[in-house]
């Protein structure tokens, strides 16, 4: 999830909003609940852009194709990796893959070789491969084109675990207001979550550990063409949190459908709107329809 507060000094760097996922950076939706078996099509994306080491979440919708952002696979290097482990570590070390040049600090000249499927040093399963960023995707320049939807074509099938199926074409147009604020959208990501921390000073900062899936439910605010914005304030008495870093390119599902992925906030807390992509609009599934995604 991108800031649009940072855009600015963030827009010649690499996929904006996204957390590097070092040892001591990972996390967790903000507010929600540890999403345990709940989303099992839900995974956690990393993958190398500019020599450094990132991380999104991406969803499952047929055996060889993920869902994701546009900002999570545009200029990524080589291949893209998932798990769709829901409790990937507690505390550090998260001993999540690395490049074969890391020396560690989550840099290579590389990114990822890993192909197919294998598994880490802690035996969790990852599937490699090719991403792809929607040709029309404006790098958050044209509001009326954003276009921030991507995909990542594996190298091979998965099994065991049941795709998730998109919205039908325009699904969200039939959700207007005043209905729209009082529609609850259940979104899942492996993000950072800003909460006081354990000890110290307690003001609300972003929490390394544990990285594990979360959702949340957050309330309808707004609808254009392209964006479904929702209110993610944990405060927000008609829902339970929202997304934050490294939720990117998660879904957001509405009656058991993907409606949207996670694009951008307004926010470093993480604590007020959401801006999620819409992906039940033409010029979204006309392209994913090139890759075997239909409703």
């Amino acid at each position: 999830m991108i800031t649009l507060a940072r855009r600015a000094a963030l827009a010649a760097g690499l996929a904006l909003g996204l957390m590097l996922t070092t040892a001591g950076q990972a996390g967790a939706i903000t507010g929600g609940t540890a999403d345990g078996s709940g989303h099992p099509s839900v995974g956690l994306l990393m993958f190398y852009e500019d020599g450094t080491r990132y991380r999104c979440t991406a969803t499952l919708v047929t055996p060889t194709v993920l869902l994701t952002a546009a900002h999570c696979t545009a200029g990524t290097m080589d291949k893209t990796i998932v798990t769709f482990e829901s409790d990937i570590a507690a505390e550090a070390p998260s001993n999540l893959p690395r490049a074969a040049d890391d020396p560690g600090n989550g840099t290579t000249s590389t990114g990822y070789g890993q192909t197919g499927m294998f598994t880490d040093s802690l035996h969790r399963t990852w599937y490699a491969g090719t991403p792809h960023a929607h040709p029309a995707y404006s790098d958050f320049t044209d509001m009326d084109n954003w276009n921030d939807v991507g995909v990542v074509v594996l190298d091979v099938p998965v099994s065991g675990i049941t795709p998730s199926a998109i919205a039908a074409r325009n699904a969200l147009d039939a959700v207007g207001q005043p209905t729209l604020n009082k529609t609850l959208f259940t979104i899942v990501g492996y993000g950072t979550e800003v909460r006081k921390p354990d000890g110290g000073a307690q003001k609300p900062t972003p929490q390394s550990y544990p990285l594990v899936r979360r959702v949340a439910e957050a309330p309808g605010q707004k609808l254009t063409p392209q964006i479904l914005q929702v209110n993610g304030n944990i405060h927000d008495t008609r829902g339970t949190g929202g997304s934050c870093f490294g939720d990117s390119g998660g879904p957001t599902f509405l009656t058991g459908k993907v409606v949207t992925v996670t694009s951008y906030g307004y926010t470093e807390n993480c604590r007020y709107l959401d801006g999620l992509q819409r992906v039940d609009i033409p010029v979204v599934q006309d392209w994913l329809a090139s890759y075997g995604v239909r409703p």
